[in-house]
């Protein structure tokens, strides 16, 4: 792996040392990735606002047996209204984010609000159009990604956990220093954590997968060639909602993964995922690999 170091004149200051960390493939199928779930995320609301409740099993309904275990909606209050999400038996008023919204002034009753979602007004066919366009682009792009970690071994070289990595007390430390913002300097790293490498491996063979499964699963042409995934997820309404907790997990994800970006070196990790490199700082008096 061939290193650029940059020249430093002043002991007193850091040594640094790029090296390639992301290659082309990684990087253009990160950046994919961000465009597809943008899009997939935001459709995928105006969808689920079309009917704003999570069932499980086969069928769903609004009276029993088949009532809602998850809602976002409007009821009145007065002379106005005011949003509620309801999981179980738990009811918490959301106005003005969740179930009621301001739009051209004034409240009104939408699950999510107008500016998360595409296109912006009420339209459940476009929103699908829009969703199903980046749902195949997102599998094609995935696929890619998928081979090129297989045959490149980019999964096994850079993300599957070292035995010493798995041990408790490691995982320990490690949960302690990303508590505190401390992140790792120097040769430490040049690799990802143990807790980068297990959250990356969930998210790309469990999550991922189950949303693509659970999409997969509610659209009746493909449940006419595989009708067996409707047993593997209980039912129509059941994939509906394990598609809606996935993608929850997904955004989930998202937001601590911009959050370590931001508190761990914004343009270092930007320049890595552009790029390829990714700069290395060590202290003045520790010689630097080249």
């Amino acid at each position: 792996m061939t290193s650029v170091t940059s020249g430093v004149t002043d002991t007193a200051k850091p040594k640094k040392v790029l090296f390639y960390r992301h290659s082309i493939a990684v990087r253009i199928t990160h950046w994919l990735n961000v465009l597809c779930l943008s899009f997939l995320l935001m459709s995928g609301l105006q969808i689920f606002n079309a009917h704003p409740y999570l069932y499980w099993g086969q069928y769903g309904s609004d009276a029993l047996p088949d009532p809602s275990f998850i809602s976002i909606g409007a009821v009145e209050d007065g002379d106005t209204i005011k949003g509620v999400t309801r999981i179980g038996s738990l009811s918490l008023n959301t106005t003005g984010v969740l179930g009621a919204s301001t739009e051209d002034g004034e409240l009104s009753p939408r699950a999510f609000p107008s500016w998360i979602t595409i296109p912006s007004y009420q339209d459940l066919a476009t929103g699908r159009r829009w969703h199903f366009f980046f749902a195949w682009f997102f599998v094609i792009n995935g696929l890619v990604y998928l081979l090129y970690g297989l045959i490149g071994r980019h999964f096994r070289r850079d993300l599957v956990p070292s035995k010493d990595q798995l041990t408790p007390s490691h995982l320990a430390q490690e949960i302690a220093d990303h508590a505190r913002l401390r992140f790792p300097k120097g040769e430490k790293a040049r690799h990802y954590n143990s807790l980068q490498k297990l959250t990356y491996m969930a998210i790309i063979f469990i999550i991922l997968p189950l949303m693509v499964l659970t999409g997969l699963t509610m659209s009746p042409g493909f449940d006419a060639i595989f009708p067996w995934l409707l047993d593997v997820f209980g039912g129509r309404q059941s994939a509906r909602t394990i598609h809606f907790i996935s993608a929850s997990l997904i955004v989930i994800f998202v937001i601590v993964h911009i959050v370590m970006v931001l508190v761990s070196g914004v343009w270092n990790n930007l320049r890595s995922m552009i790029t390829g490199y990714y700069a290395l700082k060590f202290e003045p008096n520790k010689e630097a690999p080249k």
